[in-house]
């Protein structure tokens, strides 16, 4: 798959993440948050919850589910890139969260969204 098409199939699983958590009374506080290290796709805030949430998006069962990208490695810098997260932005909450949303197409030109919560 081109690179082109590889970011906008990643785009659009990451807007129909966004919806889901926002259908949900989350407030998404960023997207494609971006350090030298790494990036976090989305950073949402619920009630009492700030969530770091990873998302895979794929065309098809080639390469396995989305969710099984995420590995102990990818777990482990989202980890110290949340770190980094909470020591630019003032937002608290009593509960982090790490989510891993697993997004595939619908056959009717939408995504299935599925997302793990409390993933790790």
């Amino acid at each position: 798959m081109p690179a082109d098409e590889r970011r906008r199939t990643g785009a659009a699983g990451e807007d129909a993440v966004a919806a889901w958590y926002a259908a949900r009374g989350y407030e998404v506080l960023d997207r494609n948050w971006r350090v030298r290290d790494g990036e976090i796709d989305i950073v949402a805030r619920g009630r009492d919850t700030l969530v770091f949430c990873e998302v895979k998006t794929r065309r098809g069962s080639l390469f396995g589910t989305p969710a099984e990208a995420v590995t102990a490695r990818k777990q482990q810098r989202l980890r110290a890139l949340a770190r980094l997260w909470l020591a630019a932005h003032p937002a608290r909450a009593p509960e982090l969260r790490f989510d891993v949303a697993s997004v595939t197409p619908a056959g009717t030109g939408e995504w299935v969204v599925d997302v793990l919560e409390a993933a790790f």
